[in-house]
């Protein structure tokens, strides 16, 4: 994991296994419950497979996980170890204090398809109808630069919600036009989704029972709850866009 600092301070040694690029972001994916590679790649569109293979590998040669093959030429499976798993209130504080003091909803860090990804996790399933429910997404307000899909189909079904990227091939149920960053916001709990439907930033199609349901099946983020700074304290805000290296 490179150099290092040369000091044998706690702080040093630990930030040495913790601090390099992108490897507090692939923590968050195995503690979110990713365990394949193309789990983890889904919460980091942006780093190169081969990079992210090289941290993964860095990470079980720290003890943090450990790498079993699943045969077959079929991968591996990851999963923490204790010493990993002890990076969890780390991780928790740090998406905390982004929650609280960050300017987090800014179009370049914008992607649609990991806002899916997440919705997709978060998904109430008990609150959801008895039967399948297929709902397409199409995003507006997307930055010019982003290259990926800007529409998504969620198969929400018990036991598990399925994000798909082209048409599944079922009747859709629910059609949810969105401008990207009002879902953003949302999902963040930095507005109320009601707001947002009430407003027009997003808008939904079909039957009047299931849009009135819809608010009700996200769980949103984690952290949403987490409270916002006093009146006048000022936000931080973000800086580069990551990069693949």
């Amino acid at each position: 994991m490179g150099s290092g600092f040369g000091q044998f301070c706690p702080v040093a040694v630990a930030s040495e296994v913790f601090a390099g690029r992108w490897t507090p972001i692939i923590l968050r994916e195995l503690l979110a419950g990713a365990q394949q590679f193309n789990e983890i790649h889904r919460g980091l569109p942006l780093i190169s497979r081969p990079l992210l293979a090289r941290r993964l590998r860095e990470l079980e040669a720290a003890g943090v996980l450990t790498m079993e093959s699943l045969g077959r030429g079929r991968g591996h499976l990851y999963r923490l170890t204790e010493a990993g798993e002890e990076f969890r209130p780390v991780i928790e504080g740090l998406a905390a204090w982004g929650q609280r003091w960050a300017t987090r909803v800014d179009r370049k860090n914008l992607d649609p398809g990991l806002l899916m990804w997440n919705l997709r996790r978060r998904v109430a399933l008990e609150r959801l109808p008895p039967r399948r429910v297929v709902v397409r997404f199409r995003f507006r307000g997307v930055a010019l630069s982003y290259r990926g899909p800007r529409t998504f189909w969620l198969i929400l079904e018990r036991p598990q919600a399925d994000l798909c990227v082209a048409d599944p091939g079922f009747e859709v149920d629910l059609y949810v036009d969105a401008e990207l960053g009002a879902m953003a916001k949302a999902w963040l709990g930095d507005v109320s989704l009601e707001s947002v439907l009430r407003s027009r930033e997003v808008e939904l199609l079909g039957p009047s029972a299931l849009a009135r349901a819809f608010p009700s099946w996200w769980l949103l983020s984690p952290f949403a709850g987490v409270p916002r700074p006093a009146a006048g304290a000022r936000a931080v805000r973000g800086s580069a866009r990551p990069a693949g290296s």
